[in-house]
């Protein structure tokens, strides 16, 4: 590696006390372009969001024969691919396996701590161009998900984006998973009984295929629809008996879809400088749709947007990073 990754501790008010008790000091992974030591250069940066049940340290996986991001980013850079900036693999992990990048009552404030903390640590203590122009915040899953999440809140802070395979359009990517969920926490006697051994089990053992589904439920519950009075501090979109749709509690999801409130505002996403959205084709979650359906919205609202499909599914698409990197970090400001 001709650049260098540091792993930095970053402290955050903003998580302290939050409802599932998770470390409000994150361990960050860093990556610093070759020369960042020997120069006085300030860089631009591009801020990374993983998906679900992943975490900082998850950026540093590697693989037989494939690179992981980082490595990847250092290839682009060594190569002139792209001009060099600093990337920041910011660590979003709850004990329900992620938080969506918005700020919950039952999960903690991680808008708050990625578009204010992390930023504002980064801009103190590391050689960064602190304004907008300068920054990107870039994710697949949950990840691309969370960046769709700062376009709409926080266009003064980020001014590109990249999108991989980005939650949206809820219904195709969520329902498929409700009526799993419901037969486990039948059987399991509700939420905390089903949480309480899920845990118990992957601590002993290792979490099972069919568990995925549930637990994701539980956490976009916790993220979409919070409620303190009930269990785990959240509200399920479906009747436990029957798994009927609760109308009431499926619209509040709904608020949180991108295909919904990207079109809803538009303004903040005319801020942006540029935006790039890709899914697979073959994404097991039918993500392909919401990402055409924003890519419309936005293109239609005279947004710079660079939308792709590529022959894949939805896990095994770090490669796809090399695309947006490519595109978005000659965008940056540099001065």
């Amino acid at each position: 590696m001709k650049g260098e990754v540091e792993v930095r501790e970053i402290h955050s008010p903003a998580l302290e006390r939050n409802p599932l008790g998770d470390p409000p000091v994150r361990r960050t992974p860093i990556y610093l372009p070759p020369g960042y030591r020997s120069g006085r250069e300030r860089y631009p940066a591009i801020y990374f969001l993983h998906g679900f049940s992943g975490s900082g340290a998850s950026w540093l996986n590697s693989s037989a024969f494939t690179p992981n991001v980082p490595e990847r980013v250092d290839r682009l850079i060594a190569s002139g691919a792209v001009p060099p900036f600093i990337a920041v693999f910011v660590d979003g992990w709850t004990a329900l396996g992620g938080s969506q990048w918005i700020n919950s009552q039952a999960i903690g404030r991680y808008r708050d701590y990625l578009a204010q903390e992390v930023v504002g640590w980064v801009d103190r203590e590391l050689r960064t161009i602190p304004k907008a122009a300068a920054r990107a915040v870039i994710g697949k899953s949950s990840g691309g998900y969370g960046a769709l999440v700062m376009g709409r809140h926080h266009p003064d802070v980020f001014a590109h984006l990249g999108c991989h395979s980005g939650d949206a359009c809820f219904e195709y990517c969520y329902l498929a998973d409700l009526p799993k969920a419901a037969s486990a926490l039948l059987k399991a006697g509700g939420p905390k009984a089903w949480f309480d051994d899920f845990v118990r089990r992957a601590a002993e053992t290792k979490a099972r295929g069919e568990d995925h589904a549930v637990i994701g439920v539980l956490a976009m519950s916790a993220a979409y629809s919070p409620n303190g009075g009930e269990a785990l501090g959240l509200e399920l979109p479906f009747e436990p008996e029957t798994a009927r749709l609760r109308p009431e509690v499926w619209s509040r999801w709904l608020e949180h879809d991108p295909v919904r409130f990207v079109p809803r505002h538009l303004d903040a996403f005319r801020k942006l400088s540029s935006v790039f959205i890709d899914c697979g084709t073959r994404d097991e979650y039918s993500l392909r749709w919401g990402a055409r359906m924003i890519a419309e919205e936005l293109r239609s609202a005279g947004v710079d947007v660079l939308h792709e499909e590529f022959e894949d599914g939805h896990t095994g698409i770090n490669y796809r990073y090399d695309r947006s990197v490519g595109h978005l970090a000659p965008r940056l400001a540099r001065g």
